[in-house]
């Protein structure tokens, strides 16, 4: 496999490795990879918990379960009770 860096990320990928914790380019690149696949599971974790509230929420509008507030003073009141 043949990969093309631009010139930054070339020379991240060199000081990685001159600092002494990476032993080659292709460890930076791998542990680079394995960041990027923890930060999509992590992005796909948010994802599917704000669509189960999306559908609490939605589930609360049905059954009538809300609260109507028409401007800043009774949103401010509203916190301020909780």
């Amino acid at each position: 496999m043949h990969v093309s860096l631009t010139a930054k990320l070339e020379s991240m990928v060199r000081e990685k490795v001159e600092s002494g914790l990476y032993n080659n380019a292709s460890e930076v690149i791998r542990e680079a990879l394995r960041l990027m696949q923890q930060q999509d599971e992590v992005r796909h974790l948010k994802l599917d918990r704000l669509r189960e509230e999306i559908a609490k929420g939605e589930t609360d509008l049905e059954a009538g379960r809300f609260t109507t507030l028409d401007d800043a003073e009774s949103l401010d009141a509203y916190f301020a009770a909780r």
